[in-house]
This record gives C-alpha cells, sequence and structure tokens, in this order.
C-alpha cells in the first residue's frame, strides 16, 4: 500500500509540473495573427542601448504595423533599469505598451538582487509583468517560435 501511494504521489506531481510547464509556455494572445514574432533583450544598464532596444520596437512597429509584429523587451541584469519606474523612457514604455501591444517583462531573480543591493525593492513601471527569470523567459519565447534581437 506504501508503495501505492509514493508511486500516485509521483505520478500526481509529474502531472502538475508537466500541466504548469505547459501553462507557461502557451503562447501570449494579445497578437494572435502577427506575422512576427520578436522577444528584444535588454541586459545593459546603458541609456543608449535603453533607448535603443525602445527604438527598435518602434521601428519593428512602424514597418510592420501593430497587428502584424507581437513585440516583448526582456529586462535582466543590469537591464532591469530600463523597468524602473522613475527611468527616463517611462513614457515611451507607456505609449509602446498602450498604442501598439509592446510587452514588457522584468525579472524577478534580478529584482530580488536589487533588492538586496538598495536596500529597498526597486519600483517597477507598472506596464512592466514580472517573470521569475529574464533569461527562462527568453527561452520560453524562443521555444515559441520568437526571433531573439540584442541590440
Amino acid at each position: 500500500m506504501y508503495r501505492l501511494k509514493k508511486s500516485l504521489g509521483w505520478l500526481i506531481v509529474t502531472v502538475l509540473l508537466t500541466v504548469s510547464s505547459l501553462a507557461s509556455a502557451a503562447p501570449p494572445e494579445n497578437k494572435p495573427f502577427a506575422e512576427k514574432k520578436v522577444v528584444l533583450q535588454i541586459s545593459d544598464q546603458d541609456a543608449y542601448k535603453q533607448t535603443l532596444v525602445l527604438n527598435v520596437a518602434s521601428n519593428l512597429i512602424k514597418h510592420y504595423g501593430p497587428d502584424r509584429v507581437d513585440v516583448e523587451i526582456v529586462a535582466f541584469g543590469p537591464g532591469l533599469r530600463l523597468m524602473f519606474a522613475d527611468n527616463s523612457n517611462a513614457g515611451r514604455i507607456e505609449s509602446l505598451s498602450e498604442n501598439s501591444g509592446v510587452r514588457f517583462s522584468a525579472c524577478e531573480n534580478t529584482m530580488r538582487k536589487m533588492t538586496k543591493k538598495l536596500g529597498h525593492p526597486p519600483e517597477i513601471n507598472p506596464r512592466a509583468t514580472h517573470v521569475s527569470a529574464g533569461v527562462v523567459r527568453i527561452l520560453d519565447l524562443v521555444e515559441q517560435g520568437y526571433t531573439l534581437v540584442k541590440p
């Protein structure tokens, strides 16, 4: 009986993990008819590179049109500073999100490290979605057919 309970327990854990991984790998649904899918990585705190990644997103939207391209910007490491609420690009982030459907993801691993370094949690732009790990988010999107661009 003990073996049966143990086997059943492992089976339940396996099923839950499988369902959980499938749910987290589900494609974003805000642009189901997009012809191009792009994930932009920002892992640099350099203001020039942060502006550049936003320029690339804008240029993709201008070229393909907001309904034909699906863009997500994933920030981790020092690049998370782009997602800080007081970043000078906050207005551009809001505009890209609201007007063009660009998504923004902020790495929780980096937030935890920055919280220790700063002594308080960084205030993140309300347009940014928290993801457990930026690199994992990028890998999941690439598996879903997104092209990774690192400006």
